[in-house]
């Protein structure tokens, strides 16, 4: 196996020594994924809701760019600037995600790059060789 270094415009281009994400045979390893519009290149401004719902899209559009889905997420770790915004997180993370639920985890940092209110990373199979 090789392991394959993903570049994509659907997502946040890595604003650091990184790759967005990289394929390893059937999985796909997707870097911490901050509420930047892909575009624009500027952090999504608004309530964690709307930040979460950025950072669910980049994820999204990044998968099917990979072959991949979010139905194919197998874990996802999660970065909150404050723990009390679990609750609204939760909400719109089961909009994305529906039945098919990843592992997950969820911890509260004290800074996000950008001061961005949230963070997501995820682990994902797919069909890329």
């Amino acid at each position: 196996m090789q392991k394959k270094l993903i570049e994509s415009n659907a997502a946040l281009k890595a604003i650091g020594p990184y790759s967005q994400a990289v394929a390893y045979g059937k999985f796909i390893f997707l870097s911490g994924m901050l509420p930047i519009h892909p575009l624009t290149g500027e952090l999504v401004k608004g309530n964690i809701s709307i930040q979460a719902t950025q950072v669910l899209e980049n994820i999204k559009h990044l998968l099917e760019e990979t072959s991949s889905s979010l139905d194919h997420v197998l874990n996802s770790n999660h970065f909150l600037k404050d723990l009390e915004h679990f609750q609204t997180v939760n909400q719109v993370y089961a909009s994305y995600f529906g039945e098919s639920l990843p592992a997950r985890s969820c911890i509260e940092v004290s800074l996000i790059p950008k001061d961005a209110l949230i963070e997501i990373e995820v682990i994902a199979g797919t069909n890329l060789n």
